[in-house]
């Protein structure tokens, strides 16, 4: 519980609080005008509940998150653990990555770790582009297209930006 009392956390607490009371406010507010007659009011008398509890929704995940402890290193990660301690945090985490399937230190020892479930940082796929005329009468937004495909299926370790074209 003590990770909730951070002055970041007391931030969003209040954030929270703040937040939430301001949008009843306003649906209060949204309700008396509906009440005097103003009919557009009656959707933002729903509305600004609504933004409420979406604000409480968002609170209660970012807590439940936190307590669970995802996304937080510990030190008993075996990712860590061959990385030397004098070297830059940076340094370290890219240490133990191997750069292609199948190479890496991990691999080279015929041992299995989880090494595999980390995300491989890979270079963006540089390809020469050749200019293929469109022929036949075939639209060339669809010569593009189909040229744009095959190299997806090319290179499917590549994302759509990497594409030079």
């Amino acid at each position: 519980m003590k990770r909730l009392w951070t002055p970041a956390w007391i931030f969003r607490h209040v954030a929270m609080v703040v937040l939430v009371v301001g949008f009843c406010a306003l649906g209060w507010w949204q309700i008396s005008r509906a009440a005097a007659g103003n009919t557009l009011s009656w959707a933002y008398a729903v509305e600004w509940p609504i933004f409420a509890a979406f604000v409480v929704f968002v609170w209660w995940r970012e807590i439940r998150h936190t307590l669970r402890g995802d996304g937080e290193p510990t030190a008993d990660d075996p990712a860590d653990a061959g990385a030397p301690s004098d070297q830059p945090a940076a340094v370290a985490a890219t240490a133990t990555l191997p750069t292609a399937p199948g190479a890496g230190p991990t691999a080279a020892a015929g041992t299995s770790s989880t090494a595999s479930t980390t995300p491989v940082v890979r270079r963006p796929v540089r390809v020469a582009r050749a200019t293929v005329p469109a022929g036949d009468g075939e639209d060339a937004d669809l010569t593009e297209y189909n040229r744009y495909l095959t190299w997806l299926n090319a290179n499917p370790g590549a994302r759509p930006g990497d594409y030079p074209g």
